[in-house]
């Protein structure tokens, strides 16, 4: 059926979603207070923003992906063009009008978000500029939850730099997800991978680390960041290394979507170290959801 509800699902990858509430969550988590209606008004947000680019991005790369994956939703006739475009459009507008309503300096950074989301659709996602454009909208989102908390980001620019330096990583490998990667790149997101795991893990004990990566308790907030941090390089790191060792599509695609996935232990890892545990438990809940999720539909 046209406009099935699996085919929007598709389209619009709804397992994806679940990497998204931990942005906001992160940045909340870097500036003093505690979330509140606001940050709830500021992830409604960035859910329909995140949602619009989904859908903006296949209504721009329906030629293409008639050629290379006739099997999507658009160009396999499941979902018109004009629907999914008229989509991205209201789910723009609506991501807009919730960040205004979660006030002024939440609208201040959603706006350049949505632009962001749209130059890289429309345009920026085929140029060199690509992964950076996507880069700065992740870590617009991660903004976007500082300033509805307090009104301004400073404090959370560092947290916003080192999720951007993920979704970097993540963006290059995709690039040629259909053709296949190339070795180098999927070599050099494993090593920043790597980098992020042990920067955001620094300040526990060796023993610490030994017992979170032997399954057993221990309390104390380092422990928790160190478990966290663990737990995003367990999620990235092999699907990378596959894909370095066998560039093929299929582990490309792999490899793309343990990145995608590991976005959620990095986002806990960041609440952790800005010391929220329980936004940092909160988003790390979702990581099993995501994954359960990413089994019917693809994140990619």
């Amino acid at each position: 059926m046209t406009g099935s509800v699996s085919a929007w699902a598709e389209l619009l990858r709804l397992p994806a979603l679940f990497t998204v509430p931990g942005d906001v969550l992160a940045g909340a988590a870097t500036v003093p207070g505690h979330p509140g209606p606001r940050t709830l008004w500021a992830i409604s947000s960035s859910l329909c923003l995140y949602e619009a680019g989904m859908a903006l991005n296949d209504w721009a790369d329906r030629a293409e992906d008639a050629a290379e994956r006739p099997h999507r939703p658009l160009p396999s006739g499941r979902i018109r063009p004009t629907a999914a475009l008229t989509a991205a459009c209201a789910l723009t507008a609506t991501g807009l009008a919730l960040a205004a309503h979660a006030g002024r300096p939440a609208l201040a950074v959603a706006a350049p978000l949505a632009a962001t989301v749209w130059a890289y659709d429309l345009g920026l996602k085929h140029t060199p500029a690509g992964p950076a454009a996507m880069a700065t909208a992740r870590a617009l989102d991660l903004l976007l939850g500082a300033a509805t908390a307090s009104g301004g980001v400073r404090p959370a620019l560092a947290s916003a730099a080192l999720l951007g330096t993920h979704t970097l990583a993540v963006t290059t490998v995709s690039r040629h997800e259909t053709q296949g990667g190339a070795p180098l790149t999927a070599l050099a997101a494993l090593a920043t991978t790597g980098a992020l795991a042990l920067g955001l893990g620094r300040g526990s004990s060796r023993a610490q680390v030994w017992l979170v990566e032997h399954q057993l308790s221990l309390t104390g907030p380092g422990t928790l960041r160190a478990s966290l941090a663990l737990a995003y390089a367990a999620t990235a790191a092999r699907p990378y290394l596959h894909a370095a060792l066998n560039p093929s599509p299929p582990l490309t695609q792999k490899a793309v979507g343990g990145g995608i996935r590991a976005t959620i232990p990095l986002q806990a890892t960041l609440s952790a170290r800005a010391g929220a545990p329980v936004s940092a438990l909160i988003t790390a809940a979702l990581a099993p959801l995501a994954a359960r999720f990413a089994k019917k539909v693809s994140v990619t």
